[in-house]
């Protein structure tokens, strides 16, 4: 695995640097004046801003006032691909542009930065993933959203955390033994309840693998009346607490649906801006992860997701880069397995 611990520590050396000369905050002023800016330059780019539920919430905030999209990754693929824009700004990791190119290769793909990336892409790189799969070619592979293009592309299905459970059964049901990848958590809880014969690659999300089930059980005794929210990344100590198991944008229905008036939510924190607009009369607490600070590593919010803000939005549009390219054949191969997860309608 040493291609994958050398990406990581490549990768958190660029968060470290990151953190540790975070933007300058700005005044009310300069931030109407900057987001003004970036509104004008999507018109003259004839521009989309297509944004994550974990960005943070005035990346959110101006997505929606523009006109472009604030969704889970299975959404942000569809507008991506349907909006007539010639030009789509991705405010969330790589994996994220590089879905969008291969759906639209006719359009421009730009990112605020291409060191976002993401803890499951990186712990799942294609030669040894591939290696893997060949180790067991009667298998279909399914693999999570969350990986690079390439993995996209020697897989026979890519899925999102709101049709995972869909598309595993109904695999299951045509008889197909399954490759999952990268996420175990996820993995584990789809196995669980469908009973899918499934061999499961050993990856995890960075900021859903540090909720943690004892502190979660102490503060549900602070909340006994609360209802847990949990996403399925989480750990399976984690998730056998909740009351809604789901996705973002299933969590965030079920914000709204749930008579309790206090939830306690299981996911990035930045989650809570739509989550409040969906719930607004609600109290959201976060669930408690492995520590605080330096003691943690993503404190429920994902680092990578954070590299995204309002400065280097603008600069990705006043100046066209960085731009996501994908290599033509590994392309047309993933447009295969991510057009299944786009057409996939549950039986």
């Amino acid at each position: 695995m040493s291609s994958t611990i050398s990406e990581m520590d490549r990768s958190r050396e660029i968060i470290r640097d990151f953190w540790s000369s975070p933007a300058p905050a700005l005044s009310a002023e300069e931030q109407q004046a900057l987001e003004q800016e970036i509104c004008d330059l999507l018109v003259a780019q004839d521009a989309a801003i297509v944004a994550h539920y974990y960005t943070a919430p005035e990346i959110q905030a101006l997505a929606e006032r523009s006109g472009g999209c604030v969704s889970d990754s299975l959404e942000m693929a569809r507008f991506g691909r349907d909006h007539k824009a010639s030009t789509l700004l991705v405010a969330g990791v790589r994996f994220m542009g590089e879905t969008a190119k291969i759906l639209s290769p006719e359009k421009r793909i730009l990112m605020p930065t291409l060191e976002a990336t993401c803890s499951l892409d990186l712990g799942c790189p294609i030669d040894e993933f591939s290696a893997f799969c060949d180790q067991h070619p009667e298998r279909e592979v399914v693999v999570y959203a969350n990986t690079s293009a390439a993995v996209k592309a020697r897989a026979d299905w890519v899925v999102t955390s709101s049709i995972a459970l869909d598309v595993v059964r109904y695999l299951k049901a045509e008889g197909k033994q399954l490759i999952w990848a990268p996420d175990r958590h996820l993995g584990n809880y789809i196995q669980r309840e469908t009973g899918a014969d499934m061999i499961l690659w050993d990856s995890e999300c960075i900021v859903h693998d540090e909720f943690k089930a004892k502190a979660l059980e102490d503060l549900k005794k602070v909340h006994p009346h609360a209802a847990i929210l949990v996403h399925p990344e989480s750990p399976q100590a984690v998730v056998e607490m909740a009351d809604v198991v789901g996705s973002t944008s299933q969590l965030i229905a079920a914000a709204e649906r749930l008579e309790t008036d206090t939830l306690i939510v299981a996911t990035d924190k930045a989650i809570f801006y739509k989550m409040q607009q969906a719930a607004p009369d609600k109290t959201l607490i976060e669930a408690p992860t492995a520590g605080n600070g330096a003691t943690c590593r993503s404190c429920a919010h994902c680092p990578w997701m954070g590299m995204n803000a309002l400065q280097n939005i603008r600069d990705a549009l006043r100046d066209g880069r960085p731009e996501i390219l994908v290599d033509e054949e590994i392309r047309q191969q993933a447009e295969v397995s991510l057009g299944r997860m786009l057409t996939f309608k549950a039986r």
